[in-house]
């Protein structure tokens, strides 16, 4: 027959504590198994221009379902903006740029590793207000219209005013030379990024603005718009580049993920959503 042993004072203490400290420790060692990483994973933080904003939503959701257990934070807005936030100390790993001027300015202040590569390209349409007074090109330019276009420093606002210079200076097209002048003084919002000048077109708060081709879609979910296209010879055409970042915290999947936007599926995505290729 076993012989049972007398608890002392002691291990009667021992019984009482033991389930408290179980509460108090274990939601402590959670909290330091997830701090450590503990499922394993990685995040990967990319900048891209605003007007990627929905085929680079589906790239991410097609990169994170080919490495199970990444997670890719888009962080989207004007590509000045974005190169400036870098600049200023903002940590990403891949930049995403709708012009080359700003991917040449965080290369020439050493914020990028390696050369950028074109991954797609865009082009420019006006869309106007249904019911608003720009039915036509010319229209841009006659007295009492309101027009919003992206500010000078952002690479749709420059492009659009590559545009104007260049339909003025198609003789071909009767506009004039003084078209882009007229176009410009009737500008009444310039806007941080394209997706605004959508949107005031959208919800008629302007008569008409210029966007690239491939905001159409987006601006449409907010209201109706009237597309006027450019013509090809007075259009200009938008190269996207995109690279990894010096300070890169996940430098392999940084390469991993511009590979994946260059292949066959991140481009057939990007079809999808009516950009061009590199």
């Amino acid at each position: 027959m076993p012989i049972r042993s007398t608890p002392t004072p002691l291990d009667r203490l021992a019984d009482t504590f033991t389930p408290l400290l179980r509460w108090v420790w274990l939601p402590a060692l959670l909290v330091l198994a997830a701090a450590c990483g503990g499922d394993g994973g990685a995040k990967l933080r990319v900048f891209a221009a605003s007007s990627l904003t929905e085929a680079f939503t589906d790239i991410a959701a097609g990169f994170e379902a080919e490495n199970p257990g990444i997670t890719v934070q888009l962080d989207l807005g004007g590509s000045q903006r974005l190169r400036s936030q870098l600049e200023f100390g903002a940590k990403a790993d891949v930049f995403a740029s709708a012009d080359q001027l700003q991917m040449d300015q965080a290369a020439a202040l050493g914020l990028t590793a390696g050369a950028a590569v074109d991954f797609a390209s865009n082009s420019l349409v006006v869309i106007a207000s249904p019911g608003g007074a720009v039915r036509g090109l010319p229209d841009l330019a006659k007295p009492g219209v309101t027009l919003a276009l992206a500010q000078s420093n952002v690479p749709v606002g420059s492009y659009t005013r590559q545009a104007l210079r260049n339909l003025a200076n198609d003789a071909s097209l009767g506009l004039g030379n003084g078209f882009d002048a007229g176009v410009l003084s009737n500008v009444v919002s310039e806007e941080p990024n394209v997706r605004i000048v959508a949107q005031k077109v959208a919800l008629g708060e302007v008569d008409a603005g210029i966007v690239y081709s491939t905001d159409v879609p987006a601006a449409r979910t907010t209201g109706d718009v009237r597309v006027i296209d450019i013509p090809p010879g007075a259009n200009v055409s938008a190269r996207y580049p995109i690279a990894a970042l010096r300070d890169a915290s996940e430098p392999g999947l940084a390469q991993d993920f511009i590979a994946f936007v260059l292949s066959e599926a991140g481009q057939r995505t990007l079809s999808g959503y009516g950009f061009g290729s590199p």
